[in-house]
């Protein structure tokens, strides 16, 4: 495994923070999620430790106030280095249905203009691209998916709305998403996915692991509906294909 450099910093008194060098790379995150698995091979195990991967950073919560910053730190650079072959975590691409339909693509005529494409064309890139998921954070299950098309590429809105429907599919910089539940947000909406990122009562709540892929595809508004009957059925089966690492 090739490492790069980092930064070890405390976070807070509970808190250490890691930072790999100031890029959006996935041999970056590969990094980070191979180092997670380095350090719970070296103690740093649940509960009492949490870790939050996220772009070039990974975040240690400790469950009380660290005594010893200096000796975390140490720990940590030694269990880094480790010269030790360290297998990929199994990666899964998801396959996710969003309707384009313009009553939930609200901001998809704007976004068309501010771009220079027409809607066909949005959906074509929007659907044709691969994206990682660098994140998962600001709410539960929101996943931050780099890997945005050049063409895409737009500011945040100049002004947030108060609400975002659940299940919106935005754009905002070089990110796209989806907005788990309903919740305030500043990304431009240009369809909805009819499938549930989060759910509290399942025994894993959210399916999705940073690392993993995500390519989404059209449906249409008669599709979205289904999708929907069967989810509150529990007979809706995802998209899920294995990565080879």
């Amino acid at each position: 495994m090739h490492n790069f450099p980092i930064t070890i910093k405390p976070f807070g008194a509970y808190a250490v923070i890691i930072e790999w060098p100031n890029r959006v790379e996935e041999p970056i995150l590969d990094n980070i999620l191979q180092s997670m698995d380095a350090f719970q091979k070296g103690g740093f195990l649940a509960p009492n430790w949490e870790m939050i991967p996220a772009y070039n950073s990974l975040t240690l919560i400790h469950c009380q106030a660290i005594s010893s910053f200096k000796e975390i730190r140490n720990t940590l650079i030694t269990l880094y280095n480790i010269k030790e072959t360290r297998l990929l975590r199994q990666k899964f691409l998801w396959r996710l249905p969003v309707c384009y339909d313009l009553d939930f693509g609200i901001d998809l005529p704007m976004v068309s203009e501010q771009l220079g494409l027409d809607v066909n064309q949005i959906i074509e890139l929007h659907t044709t691209n691969v994206y990682i998921i660098y994140g998962i954070g600001f709410l539960p299950g929101f996943m931050y998916l780099g890997g945005l098309p050049d063409a895409l590429i737009l500011p945040r809105r100049a002004a947030p709305r108060p609400k975002v429907q659940k299940g919106a599919v935005g754009l905002a910089g070089k990110q796209t998403g989806i907005y788990p539940q309903e919740s305030p947000g500043g990304w431009h909406i240009i369809g909805n996915c009819s499938v549930s990122m989060f759910n509290a009562a399942a025994e894993n709540p959210c399916f999705v692991c940073v690392g993993d892929k995500v390519q989404f595809y059209q449906i249409s508004r008669a599709e979205y509906d289904l999708h929907k009957i069967e989810s509150e059925v529990g007979i809706y089966k995802l998209e899920k294909i294995k990565i080879d690492a």
